[in-house]
């Protein structure tokens, strides 16, 4: 079975919030996903409540919660949900290989990173599922990138 892109819900996490909005845009106008974008972790927690998400892409290191941590709590209560970690910073490593341990494999993607990377990763995340992005348009927008 063929799932559209526009049927899935992806919560985009980061502190920045240009870097979160800006891929909750791309997501929503170049790959017809339903994103949302949040700068505190705790809150894509709490929405996490009322709406599962079917991918979280989330930045690494923040303040409130790492993303590795906000990763593990979304699917402790959203078991179908795929993560995408995104990260610009070298101290990802061992928060990844932490998670590793304790049984998680979380894809991660590195900063600064193209909208169309983006999506073809996106298109990885979810290949046992056959995705189809909607409306695939070529970006032609630079890379985005943050701490």
């Amino acid at each position: 079975m063929v799932q559209s892109s526009s049927q899935l819900r992806v919560f985009v996490v980061d502190d920045h919030d240009v870097i979160a909005s800006s891929l909750a845009m791309i997501l929503q106008f170049l790959g017809g996903f339903h994103a949302t974008s949040f700068t505190d972790p705790r809150e894509a927690l709490r929405a996490a409540q009322f709406e599962s998400p079917d991918l979280l892409i989330t930045d690494v290191i923040m303040p409130q919660l790492s993303g590795v941590d906000l990763a593990i709590q979304i699917l402790d209560r959203c078991r179908n949900c795929k993560v995408l970690l995104f990260s610009g910073q070298s101290v990802t490593a061992s928060l990844v290989k932490s998670a590793q341990d304790r049984g998680y494999d979380f894809e991660v993607l590195t900063k600064p990173v193209h909208p169309a990377d983006l999506l073809s990763r996106i298109q990885r995340v979810f290949d046992g599922t056959a995705l189809q992005l909607s409306s695939p348009q070529s970006p032609e927008s630079g890379a985005l990138s943050a701490g």
